[in-house]
């Protein structure tokens, strides 16, 4: 495995010298650019800039010279920022610009928050003491403590000792970093490099047997450097592997082990544009995820009103998947097995707010085929990008537009009044402690719980409801905490997502029933202005409970004054919920019914009709009197001809 690196992300590189006065930064910058030793530098050199063909990698390199004195602070500072690299100078003749890395620079480029690699330079290396300690026992202590050090060297620019290879490894350190790739304290490649590496060994190892065979090597080899291996090569590199680590190489080829070994044994031997040019060619940036350019899809771009879903095609590789990696064959995903199938993404997309705890799961914390592929299709509608980039990385083999599809706007839903969305939106409403989360968890089919927590901002619940006549759905229900419902609906698009709202209250608690009526009033009179209507639905929680008739009168006489269908009543306690997830299913695939109104909603409404109507009353007049003109003209036409 060798060659020239591949396309680099980067066009140009900007590293900036920084260091105590008299280090001699500006010296070794002219030295590099005219092969001489300047006899009276300036203070400070304007920016120097190499050409493409200067260094192997053939990217443009700038070089920004900087003044030491504390009138140009600010400056050297902004210069710091900008820059892909920093080097730091120190003189070898000068003991105490040495000792000023550790008590001032290095802990000042920190302040500045600078994280880009630092190469450490000692200047004047021809006037180094040959008695002083190695670099290496000088750097040490100093590397290991400022892990933002890339690498230390010595320099002349006198005698033009080592001037380029500053420069080249100040480069190299940008274009192939070491710290994404390789812990230098345990010595061991990063869990993110290890898992790039083994999606790209899985998708070399296009027999699925486990081991890259000679053809195999030999394609990886022409696809990452534009060059076949010749079979003597071949044999090096396994060789190489097997006396090392018997496990690299069995009788089908090189395994992930040794492959894995083969980039760890690149890396300390400082050919990292090897492994980078290999993440590169397979489509990964400097953090090692997928580059920007692959996740583009035309169905992200839509309207606010409109959903991304996942199409059947992309659901039925996921099945596959979760068949494969369900290794015991329980139906469900342990989290070692949900961890084997991300293995080759950076992390499991789910282990955070929202997708932790958002779906089904066994009784003994194995995810579901159902909360699988919920998981799947909240993912995709909340953040297709995300959803696209680990589809790639767990091996869709298809053409990633494949797997995808914009749907219909909510909008025209409502006009057409039908939906034929697979997953729908739920917006849960109502007073605190009213029963929200319940529904949320017996959404995820969990058992109710008396122990009470009070939700902060947003939680999602997400599962398949099976329709009438065998049909399946995904829904997600969000539930609104009360104090957030303010500034949700401050945002004028804040029900463009939602396809239906559900308002909950206590059935047996009159200050639960005035809230949640207050808050389907707030969401009503938000859907009058903006003109996004959405179905809304009441439900009765606690129906165990004594009701409180003031809640029961008071849902019915709603209902029927604003249009919507009757109140949901269930006990999640006793597990009596009716058919209200498929109920909700139902509002949202409907979305012309259920509509709120209020008062002033239905007085503007008539209003408009009234304008309307004058509007047309008044048109059919100017008809009239256009024609009647038209017939009067006619009529006096004829008269005259006749008495001619």
């Amino acid at each position: 495995m060798s060659g020239e690196a591949g396309r680099d992300v980067r066009s140009r590189c900007q590293v900036v010298v920084v260091g105590d006065q008299g280090t001699g930064k500006s010296s070794m910058i002219i030295a590099l650019a005219t092969d001489s030793f300047p006899d009276k530098p300036p203070p400070v050199l304007p920016p120097t800039r190499l050409p493409p063909d200067f260094y192997p990698d053939r990217v443009p390199l700038t070089i920004v010279d900087t003044s030491s004195r504390n009138e140009d602070k600010f400056k050297m500072e902004m210069e710091c920022k900008k820059a892909d690299a920093v080097v730091l100078t120190y003189a070898c003749d000068r003991s105490q610009t040495l000792e000023r890395l550790s008590s001032y620079w290095l802990p000042e480029l920190r302040r500045l928050e600078i994280k880009v690699p630092v190469i450490v330079v000692g200047c004047k290396l021809d006037l180094r003491d040959d008695r002083q300690s190695s670099l290496e026992q000088v750097m040490a202590p100093l590397m290991q403590e400022f892990r933002e050090i890339e690498t230390c060297i010595e320099c002349s620019a006198l005698k033009q000792i080592q001037i380029a290879e500053v420069f080249y490894y100040a480069q190299k350190t940008i274009l192939h970093p070491t710290a994404p790739l390789f812990d230098q304290e345990t010595q061991t490649l990063k869990p993110r490099c290890v898992r790039a590496l083994k999606r790209i060994f899985i998708l070399c190892d296009r027999d699925k047997d486990g081991a890259l065979n000679d053809a195999e090597l030999n394609d990886f080899q022409v696809k990452c450097f534009n060059a076949p291996l010749q079979p003597s090569e071949i044999e090096g590199v396994k060789n190489v592997v097997s006396e090392k680590m018997a496990e690299g190489v069995n009788s089908k080829g090189l395994t992930l082990t040794g492959f894995l070994f083969l980039h760890a044994l690149f890396i300390e031997r400082g050919r990292l544009e090897t492994t980078w040019t290999v993440l590169r060619k397979f489509g990964y940036d400097d953090e090692i995820k997928l580059r920007d350019d692959l996740l583009q899809n035309p169905c992200f771009k839509r309207c606010s009103d409109a959903s991304v879903e996942l199409t059947e095609k992309a659901l039925e590789f996921l099945k596959g998947a979760f068949v494969d990696f369900d290794s015991d064959a329980d139906c469900a995903l342990r989290p070692q097995e949900l961890e084997d199938l991300f293995s080759t993404a950076p992390s499991c997309p789910w282990s955070e707010a929202p997708y932790s705890d958002a779906a089904e799961t066994n009784q003994v914390g194995g995810l579901t085929l159902d909360g699988f592929l919920s998981l799947w299709a909240f993912m995709t509608m909340l953040e297709p990008r995300k959803s696209l980039a680990h589809l790639i990385y767990i091996g869709y083999p298809e053409d990633p537009l494949s797997a995808f599809r914009i749907t219909n706007r909510r909008r025209r839903d409502r006009r057409r009044q039908r939906s034929d969305r697979v997953v729908y939106q739920c917006y849960i409403f109502g007073a605190t402690n009213c029963g929200k989360s319940s529904l949320l968890d017996a959404l995820m089919g969990r058992l109710f719980s008396e122990s009470y927590e009070h939700t902060k901002g947003t939680r999602y619940a997400v599962n398949v409801v099976e329709q009438n006549g065998g049909g399946r759905k995904t829904l997600v229900l969000r539930e609104v905490s009360e104090e957030a419902v303010s500034d949700l609906l401050e945002k004028k698009d804040a029900l463009a997502s939602c396809d239906v709202a559900a308002f909950v209250y206590d059935s047996a608690d009159a200050h639960s029933w005035r809230r949640a009526y207050e808050l389907l009033v707030q969401v009503a009179a938000h859907q009058e202005i903006t003109g996004l209507e959405v179905p809304c639905l009441l439900i009765a929680a606690k129906d165990d409970l004594e009701s409180d008739p003031s809640c029961t009168k008071g849902s019915t006489r709603v209902c029927t004054d604003m249009g919507l269908e009757a109140t949901i009543s269930v006990s999640i306690k006793l597990g009596d919920i009716g058919n209200l997830f498929r109920k909700i299913v139902d509002a949202a695939q409907h979305p012309h019914l259920s509509i709120p109104e209020t008062e002033a909603g239905r007085k503007h409404k008539q209003y408009r009709r009234l304008i309307q109507r004058s509007l047309t009353v008044a048109a059919v007049g100017v008809t009239f009197t256009v024609a009647g003109i038209a017939i009067y003209r006619l009529y006096m036409k004829r008269k005259n001809c006749n008495s001619l």
